[in-house]
Formats: C-alpha cells, sequence, structure tokens
C-alpha cells in the first residue's frame, strides 16, 4: 500500500472509532452495535480500512497486547474484599461450569448447522464461551441493577476473558495436532498456559509494586509504567504461550487493585481514554476483515447458533450456577439475559480462524465470520433489551441515576429524602457516628465506610454512582475530595459553596463545579434550614416566590445540578427540587425515619417521577 493510502486508512480507523463512541452517547446505546457495523462497512466499501494490509504480521500481535492492556484495566476495578459468600460462590461457577458447558453446547451444534469439521467446532466453541468488560461493563452502567447482581455479571465478564482465551489458544494447538494428541496432553497443555499467565503474573506484579512504591511515581509516570510492564508481561507470556499473555494481565490488574500498600494510579483519565480508543480501533479493525462474501452462506446458521447461545446455554449455565444461592428469581432471570460477546471473542477468532484454514481444517473459514454474527447480534439483543428486561423483572436501578450525598447535616439529609421522594436511587455517606445515625434513621442507604477511599479504581463505578455531591461542613475536605474523585475518573463531582473566597486553606484555590446560586453558601443553608426552610420536589415551572432552585431532574431521571456556571432550565416533565420556607405542620428529615412524609412533598409532588 502507498503512504496516502496507509494514512487514509489510519485516519479512517480512528474517526470510526471515536465517532461511533459519541454516537453512541448520544443514542445512549453500547458502542457496539455501531462500531461493528461501521468497520465491516468500511471494510467492504474501501480496500485503505484493511489492518491486515496496513499493519500486516504485526496485527495479530497487537490485537493480543492491546487486549491485555484491557484486562488489566478491568482486573482494577475488581474488589476481592466484595467477593464473598453466595456472591463468590455463583462467580466461581459461572467459570468453572459456565466455559465447559458453553464450549460443549456451541461446538455440538456449530458442527451440524455451520457445516464445520469437528475440530473447527470445537475452536468456535471455545471462542464463544467469552463475555468481557468491554460488552458487560456498558450494559451495566445502563442498568445499574442490585449491587450483588452487578458485582457478579462485572467479575464474571472480567474472569472468562482470559480462561477462554487460553482455552481458545489450546484447542487450536490441539486441533493442529491432530490424533497425535490424547486427552491427557491437552488437559496438561491447557494447565500449562494457566501456569504461565500466574506465573507472568506475579512476576508483572512484583515488578509493578517495586517500581511504584520504591520510586513513589507521579500519576504521569506511574500510568507510564503500568502500560509498559503490562505490555512486556503479557509478550513474554504470549511468546512463552499463545495468550497466556491475557491472564497475566488481569492478575496484574487484581493483584495491584487489591494491594493496599501501594498508592495505584489507577483510572486516571489518560489510562481510560486508551482503554476506550483501542475499544474502539479494535472493533472497527477486526469487523473490517470480515468480508461480505465471507458471509453469504453463515448468517442464518450463525444466528441460529447465537440464538441457542441466548435461549439454552445461558440460562442453563445461570441454572447451574445459582442452584442453592441466595439470588432472588428476578436476579437470576436477568443474568440468564446477559452473556453478549466481545472484544476477547473477535480478537481470539481473528487469530486463529486463518491458520486453521490454512492447515486445512474443515469448516474453519467460517470461524471469523460466524464469531463476528454472534457477537452483532447478542450485542444488539442483549443492549436493545437490557433495560427493557430489568425493568420488567423489577432489577433495574431508579431512573439510572444515583446520586452519591457526601454530609450528614440534617439539611442535607432533607434534601437526599426529597431526591428519593422524585424517585432517585440516593446513596449517602459521612463520617461521624451522629450523622450515620440521622441519614439510617430517615431510612436512607449508607455507603460502605470505604467507598470515597475505592472511588478512584473503579469502586464508584461498581457501586453504579453516577455524580458525587460534596456537602460536609468541612471546606478544605470537599475541595480536595472533589480534585481526588475527579481525577478518579467519576463523571460529575460537585461540592458545596465555601462561606467567603477567602475561607479554608484550599477551598478557594481548587476547581471543580460549586454547587448552588450565589449566597447559598453551606452557613446560609444551615441557617435557612434551622429557620424551618424544607428541600422539596415538585413538576417543573416557575418556582413560587421564596424558593431556590437547587436541582432539576430530568425526564430520563438524569441530575442536574445549579452551579456557579450554569443554571438548568426546567422543560415539561422535568422535576425541580427547590428550598423554601415550609409550612408549619412539615414533616422533619427524623420524622421520616417514623415513616412520616412531608405535606409539603405531597402538595407539590403531583406529578413527579416514579421508580424506574
Amino acid at each position: 500500500m502507498s503512504t496516502d493510502q496507509v494514512l487514509t486508512g489510519v485516519a479512517l480507523i480512528v474517526v470510526l472509532a471515536v465517532g461511533c463512541q459519541l454516537l453512541a452517547t448520544r443514542l445512549r446505546v453500547p458502542a457496539l452495535i455501531l462500531l461493528l457495523p461501521a468497520g465491516f462497512t468500511a471494510g467492504a466499501l474501501t480496500s485503505d480500512v484493511n489492518p491486515e494490509k496496513l499493519l500486516g504480521p504485526a496485527f495479530q500481535p497487537l490485537v493480543s497486547l492491546s487486549v491485555a492492556v484491557i484486562l488489566y484495566d478491568a482486573g482494577l476495578g475488581l474488589d476481592l474484599s466484595k467477593l464473598t459468600g453466595h456472591t463468590r460462590r455463583v462467580v466461581i461457577r459461572l467459570i468453572a461450569l459456565g466455559v465447559p458447558v458453553t464450549c460443549v453446547i456451541a461446538a455440538a451444534c456449530a458442527a451440524p448447522l455451520l457445516g464445520m469439521s469437528g475440530g473447527a467446532a470445537l475452536e468456535l466453541g471455545a471462542i464463544l464461551v467469552v463475555s468481557g468488560p468491554t460488552v458487560v461493563g456498558p450494559l451495566l452502567a445502563f442498568v445499574r441493577p442490585a449491587e450483588r447482581l452487578r458485582r457478579v455479571l462485572a467479575w464474571e465478564g472480567s474472569l472468562i476473558d482470559p480462561v477462554g482465551a487460553t482455552l481458545g489458544a489450546v484447542v487450536f494447538h490441539a486441533v493442529l495436532a491432530g490424533n497425535q494428541r490424547h486427552l491427557g496432553a491437552q488437559a496438561a497443555q491447557f494447565v500449562g498456559s494457566l501456569a504461565v499467565g500466574i506465573a507472568g503474573g506475579a512476576v508483572g506484579v512484583a515488578l509493578l509494586w517495586l517500581l511504584l512504591r520504591g520510586l513513589r511515581l507521579g500519576e504521569v509516570l506511574g500510568t507510564s509504567t503500568q502500560l509498559a510492564v503490562v505490555v512486556a508481561v503479557a509478550a513474554a507470556c504470549d511468546i512463552a504461550r499463545d495468550d497466556s499473555g491475557l491472564l497475566a494481565a488481569i492478575v496484574m490488574g487484581l493483584a495491584m487493585a487489591n494491594i493496599r500498600s501501594v498508592d495505584i494510579p489507577a483510572r486516571r483519565p489518560f489510562f481510560e481514554t486508551l482503554v476506550q480508543l483501542i475499544i474502539g480501533l479494535l472493533f472497527v479493525s477486526i469487523s473490517a476483515t470480515v468480508t461480505p462474501a465471507s458471509l453469504r452462506h453463515v448468517v442464518l446458521p450463525a444466528l441460529a447458533l447465537a440464538a441457542i447461545l441466548v435461549v439454552v446455554a445461558r440460562p442453563l449455565v445461570v441454572l447451574l450456577s445459582t442452584a442453592r444461592t441466595d439470588l432472588r428469581p428476578a436476579e437470576r432471570a436477568f443474568a440468564a439475559w446477559m452473556a453478549p460477546r466481545g472484544i476477547v471473542a473477535a480478537a481470539t477468532a481473528s487469530t486463529f480462524s486463518a491458520s486453521l484454514a490454512a492447515a486445512g481444517i474443515g469448516g474453519a473459514a467460517r470461524i471469523l465470520p460466524a464469531t463476528f454474527v454472534v457477537i452483532v447480534a447478542t450485542v444488539a439483543l442483549y443492549g436493545l433489551t437490557a433495560v427493557p428486561v430489568a425493568r420488567r423483572l423489577g432489577v433495574m436501578g431508579a431512573h439510572g441515576t444515583r446520586p452519591l450525598l457526601v454530609g450528614g447535616d440534617p439539611w442535607v439529609v432533607d434534601l437526599a429524602v426529597a431526591l428519593r421522594s422524585a424517585g432517585l436511587d440516593v446513596l449517602m455517606w459521612a463520617g461521624l457516628a451522629q450523622d450515620r445515625e440521622r441519614i439510617s434513621k430517615a431510612g436512607l442507604q449508607l455507603a460502605p465506610g470505604e467507598l470515597l477511599a475505592s472511588a478512584t479504581s473503579g469502586g464508584a463505578e461498581l457501586e453504579g454512582v453516577t455524580s458525587v455531591l460534596l456537602l460536609t461542613e468541612e471546606d478544605d475536605f470537599n475541595a480536595l475530595a472533589a480534585t481526588i474523585l475527579q481525577a478518579g475518573g467519576l463523571p460529575r463531582v460537585c461540592r458545596l459553596r465555601p462561606p467567603d473566597s477567602s475561607h479554608g486553606v484550599v477551598a478557594p484555590f481548587t476547581g471543580g463545579e460549586v454547587l448552588f446560586a450565589e449566597g447559598l453558601s453551606r452557613p446560609e443553608l444551615v441557617r435557612r434550614q434551622e429557620s424551618g426552610a424544607r428541600v422539596v420536589a415538585r413538576p417543573a415551572g416557575q418556582p413560587p416566590d421564596g424558593y431556590d432552585l437547587l436541582f432539576v431532574i430530568r425526564q430520563d431521571g438524569s441530575l442536574d445540578p445549579v452551579t456557579d456556571k450554569a443554571r438548568p432550565r426546567p422543560r415539561a416533565g422535568d422535576t425541580s427540587v427547590l428550598l423554601g420556607q415550609a409550612p408549619s405542620d412539615a414533616v422533619t428529615p427524623d420524622a421520616a425515619a417514623h415513616g412520616g412524609r412531608s405535606p409539603v412533598a405531597d402538595d407539590l409532588l403531583p406529578g413527579a417521577p416514579g421508580g424506574a
């Protein structure tokens, strides 16, 4: 290819990857629904978007190393302290039972449906056992199911990828070896690949521990160091055993996330941006290698295979994995409706399909197009139905919005009660025992004690937190916490306005969004609450005299605060959260602990949205 063609091809891949993700955000659909068709279309319409021609032999190794970076990032969001009791039992079963059951069902059906030899069908079955954080994570962010169910699915998606990729590599070598190897030798090879991955991960953890703890690297160098070590260790493991580098990457991420003595600069904006870009580039690139001709006789049989995986294999796996556990029937049903295939399936199929076909394995040329169809079908099916299914089963979080309110003053509890009355799923955190008791008495949910500490490494994301409101009486704490949490990649962090610009050591000099209109500082809010003012919610409209607008809850459930830089304009169907003088018979937040409800809320909330 000429230099101009290479430049055109690279530019198109990058533009398509980022453009699809931007459009998906606006449409509120998983990006994969757009990335795969975009890459396929670009590959069919132009020869410039062809990664195998652009990169040559380097394409497959780069895909493997890129997936390793993705899995390392996924491992950083997994907290072992949360994997206890029945949650741990279900996750272990989903891996230990789900992998062989799915592989056998997929292979048994692929052979007759797609006209494959036994070896090619077994390879396809091994490829299709994986799911992955790149597809499960965005769907969980949309649905926000109950905390335990969210953890089960997040853990499964992160752990099953390296296991499935390793299994795919072992099956690949066994198929090429034909009958020369017995089952015992294949099992030994699988165990050997796992050992290489775990050993490589241990070496990587030791290197990261020494570098990050010993050299005390800053955020920029710390992030670059993680990237370099992950790539180096994954490459070394892949040289020793195919795809064992993916297991090493997830081991490294999981270990570093749970070593409390090391301050990991994890999930910073650069690292998250890199991972998002890699995901887009990989999906566009791999789907561009699938030609229309290769799909001609594969689409319908592959759709039938996808249907079997959806309605037979996944429900059977979940039934076996959740037996004799305390997961509710609705949670089990939703878990049975959540098994999209993602980047590791595409990468593994792209790596092994051509080699098996070149070796003369019957039907091997259909592995990649069949995998492509299954990925598109499962992502589209689960992506478009996850929210209505979750809503029908009653496992969906309220409105898909979960603000975390930090602080326990009476007016803060009053605000939380008003937000909850408007249908939001409110989470609270406070340090003082008396504040935590006040929150509990109001019937509000308390966040885990370590949530703020783990927020920068994905803890808040796993809890489903969509925004953080820092409302404590310590202005410097609010300012510092806002800076740290914003660096951790949370979508929106707002802090309370200090009394004046000179108050505090840190507060006047830090950025971040400052809540509420000028004049509504913390002392003013406390004074007005002590004078009888209450926070209420009412259908959008012009605030009554004497009421100040604090938030607007949009019709889709998103929370839009009044800040020093912007004042949201309520629209028809929205709900306004206001601060104003309550009638003398209004129920206080403490009374809410005894089932009381403010008459103000009853008067002002005739059209407020309910739960999801």
